[in-house]
């Protein structure tokens, strides 16, 4: 690792100059493979990691850690892994957190990461100045570098919902729990029908006296197996064939229906739009435990009654423990928003991964894909790097870039109408995202 020097002419004796590197802010799935990516390219770059090891999210146990004991990814080995670095063959089709992490570190171990990273290393502000930025330290310390990427997740700061009334019981969010001892032997409601929300009244349905799950509307649910496949790698063979999204969606809605049931057969909510249009719930457990009595279904919550809940449909039930499974806030706290081209509740990046002005400020994994993330995440890390490069080196294909980002916004959705929701900013349809990002890596070349 270069040591730190101070530059002696022009520069506040108080910074550091790293004004030759560029900082990476967060050292889980995104940040290694940023790291590697600029590496590749030969740009010198520090990763700095609040926590004092890897992983991110998936570091189970960690303070920012928003996984529980029993995670598994919800996406299939192939569909999910760094492009260059398969998980092992004796990995599970849906491995556990610990699989990732042992999974992380020999991605650090294989590309030589871990001298990049700097540990226990909270970034409190990052702000312009000139042509390059300055990053506070929750040390005290400045440093200036000739650009950042931010890759510190977006499923970290936990959001509650606001409903009326006051619960005297036990209040959770999904990345609070971590193992069913809490709920041993009491009525729990879960609230929210995401993959979290899904797997967590499972594992209550397992564990507690009585298990409730509140939803506000409809959902589409997809089981992890068809035909014996992982769902995903079976969805990925009509994509490759092209096969017209109306077709796709006819054809994938009459086989979930067959082999897994409808939503409503099990006392859930009819789903209230087409297939895609929200996130996919994948779970495979819930509608057996719907049917086993073991989970009861619920409305929307209306008002909170000190030890019980009273929801839409007039119902009321007495609950110990709530846990709320109700999403996460985008959070960027160390730099402020006037420079993230912030509208409606989120920064709009081109691709969501490049500033429309700043061309040495980037995001890395701020989507939210209908499939896998990481390998996305290297394509975005990569086109990156090469933009990085081209500056210096192919000035006008890196204008051409430059005036590509600073223009509309394309839409991430490969036809898809997504449901206008805050769940919804940074989702993308998965195999037209990887094509465009390809094709741009070819115009860099």
């Amino acid at each position: 690792m270069v040591d730190c020097k101070e530059r002696t002419g022009g520069l506040n004796m108080s910074i550091l100059d790293h004004a030759d590197r560029y900082c990476i802010v967060g050292a889980g799935s995104s940040g290694l493979v940023a790291a590697k990516n600029l590496q590749e390219y030969d740009i010198p770059c520090d990763v700095l990691e609040r926590e004092d090891d890897l992983g991110g999210i998936w570091n189970y146990g960690k303070e920012n850690s928003s996984v529980y004991k029993s995670t598994h990814l919800i996406s299939s080995k192939p569909l999910t892994e760094y492009i260059d670095f398969p998980m092992p063959d004796d990995y599970p089709d849906y491995p556990n957190h610990k699989q990732v992490l042992d999974y992380f570190h020999a991605y650090a171990d294989a590309f030589n990461l871990r001298e990049t990273i700097q540990f226990n290393l909270s970034v409190e502000k990052v702000e312009p100045s000139d042509q390059f930025w300055d990053v506070t330290l929750e040390n005290g310390e400045t440093r200036r570098y000739k650009g950042i990427t931010i890759a510190n997740g977006h499923l970290w700061k936990p959001k509650f919902p606001d409903y009326p009334g006051v619960f005297h019981g036990t209040v959770l969010h999904s990345k609070e729990y971590k193992t069913p001892d809490v709920l041993k032997d009491k009525d729990v409601l879960v609230v929210g029908a995401g993959n979290s929300g899904c797997d967590i009244a499972v594992e209550a349905a397992q564990n507690t006296r009585r298990t409730f799950h509140s939803v506000r509307r409809g959902y589409h649910y997809v089981p992890k197996y068809l035909f014996g496949k992982p769902s995903d790698q079976v969805g990925e063979v009509s994509l490759k064939l092209r096969v017209p999204l109306p077709i796709r969606r006819a054809i994938n809605t009459a086989i979930v229906k067959l082999i897994y049931g409808r939503p409503q057969d099990f006392g859930l909510p009819k789903p209230d739009h087409k297939l895609f249009e929200t996130h996919p719930i994948v779970n495979s457990q819930m509608f057996y435990y719907l049917g086993h009595g073991n989970i009861t279904p619920k409305p929307d919550i209306q008002e909170l009654c000190h030890d019980s809940i009273l929801f839409e449909d007039g119902t009321k039930e007495k609950i110990d423990v709530i846990i709320y499974a109700t999403g996460f806030h985008i959070s960027f706290p160390f730099l402020d928003k006037r420079h993230l081209n912030w509208q409606n509740g989120y920064p709009k990046f081109y691709l969501n991964v490049f500033h429309p002005e700043y061309d040495n400020l980037f995001l890395a994994g701020f989507i939210q894909p209908d499939s896998g993330q990481w390998g996305l995440v290297d394509y975005q890390t990569q086109l990156i790097a090469k933009f990085i490069h081209a500056q210096t080196h192919r000035p006008k294909k890196a204008e051409a870039f430059r005036k590509l980002k600073s223009g509309p916004m394309p839409n991430l959705g490969g036809g898809v109408s997504y449901l206008e929701s805050s769940r919804h900013h940074l989702e993308v349809e998965h195999f037209s995202y990887r094509q465009r990002v390809k094709k741009l890596l070819k115009k860099l070349d």
